[in-house]
């Protein structure tokens, strides 16, 4: 089956018609290697398995790692720092404990070397079974003491063994108190809300936000001069104004919001968020642009490169939430940034051929496609396989 006539291509619809579309020539994007004067930005990186490995639901990860880096590559020649091994790199979703440390140790080198930011996740995945906090706090003082001795800022991410075994807020308290007073340099705290992992449901102890809010204040003010930033996401852009007017001055908030960022990040004249994103992965190029005009003060430039964007990330990270990661892989190989659409624990079934479909649209219509006639003939490949035929 041919999709591509001229310039003309189809895409299915889940009621079984399909939509006509013009393929547009991708976006004038231009380099910019240097980071930005008015924000810090990060994009979370996925990683690119071995077309050849075993990927397969419960087996070790197989990685391509000239591919993973490239990736990076393409993230810093836009100026955005890496966030390394966060669950974009489908962390509790397949990528296991030896290829995490390869993948900090092999991305922080490249970071080094190119004179780019990076900051990676630190957790207790590595671990089957914790039964006690002193079992967790340990449990994370190894991670962050592996990626200190890589080189890389550590992101404290949020622990399925904390939330499962905390019994009270005191009880995250007691676990992040006692990091925070070992860490050697200021540290990005993650705050990951249940839409991304149900297993983090009433995270810094209460189900009720505004009451773990306030947990998380707490511990922020207490330890002000270890942490450079948080992360947030729970998808709320009023709960992200209301807590980054409450951060202590010199702690940032890196929006992690991927249904409302162009607003949070363009601020509202007196805060604004800084940026820690999945969808940056995808919307790199149109993100960097964004970037670039808010330090012109050129909002407008702004609103017209970063606006287009946001229908694409809202649809990859549509519910199920925790499967954007599908999506961000399958933008990366219809751009040309990966040789296959596979994932490591097979995760590429994660979304329909609808979902894709919508996907390729998105990123037509927002100028993202670098090649469109590559984009489109690998989007014809995925139908015929899934066998949704015109």
């Amino acid at each position: 089956m041919t999709l591509l006539k001229g310039s003309a291509v189809a895409v299915p619809l889940a009621d079984g018609s399909w939509r006509e579309l013009t393929l547009r020539a991708p976006g004038e994007w231009v380099d910019h290697p240097e980071p930005y004067r008015s924000r810090v930005a990060f994009a979370a990186a996925h990683v690119i398995a071995d077309p050849r490995g075993e990927n397969v639901p419960g087996a070790p990860a197989a990685v391509d790692w000239d591919a993973t880096l490239g990736f990076r590559r393409h993230l810093f020649r836009y100026g955005l720092g890496v966030a390394e091994a966060m669950d974009t790199a489908q962390r509790n979703m397949g990528i296991d404990w030896p290829a995490v440390q390869e993948l900090i140790t092999r991305s922080a080198a490249q970071a080094r070397e190119l004179g780019a930011r990076i900051a990676s996740g630190a957790g207790t995945d590595h671990k089957d079974e914790l039964t006690t906090l002193a079992e967790v706090t340990d449990a994370y003082a190894e991670q962050i003491a592996f990626v200190e001795g890589a080189g890389s800022q550590v992101i404290i991410m949020a622990s399925r063994h904390l939330a499962k075994i905390a019994a009270s807020a005191e009880d995250y308290r007691q676990v992040y108190d006692s990091l925070l007073g070992q860490v050697t340099e200021p540290v990005i705290l993650h705050w990951l809300g249940e839409a991304f992992d149900p297993n983090l449901r009433g995270y810094w102890g209460s189900t009720d936000v505004p009451t773990a809010t306030a947990t998380f204040l707490e511990l922020i003010k207490d330890h002000a001069a270890k942490i450079d930033g948080v992360k947030v996401s729970l998808l709320s852009a009023d709960h992200e104004k209301g807590l980054r007017a409450a951060l202590p001055e010199g702690v940032r908030l890196y929006t992690g919001d991927d249904f409302n960022y162009p607003e949070l990040i363009k601020g509202d004249g007196e805060h604004h968020s800084d940026a820690l994103l999945g969808a940056f992965a995808a919307i790199a190029p149109a993100a960097s642009a964004a970037l670039a005009a808010l330090d012109r003060d050129d909002h407008d430039g702004y609103d017209q490169a970063m606006a287009p964007t946001l229908e694409l990330s809202r649809h990859i990270f549509a519910a199920p939430t925790f499967y954007y990661k599908t999506g961000i892989a399958f933008t990366a190989w219809l751009s040309g940034l990966q040789d296959g659409f596979t994932m490591i624990g097979g995760l590429q079934s994660a979304r329909s051929p609808i979902h894709l479909g919508r996907i390729f649209e998105l990123a037509n219509e927002a100028g993202l496609l670098p090649d469109p006639e590559l984009a489109a003939h690998r989007l014809a490949l995925v139908l015929e396989t899934a066998g949704v035929r015109r």
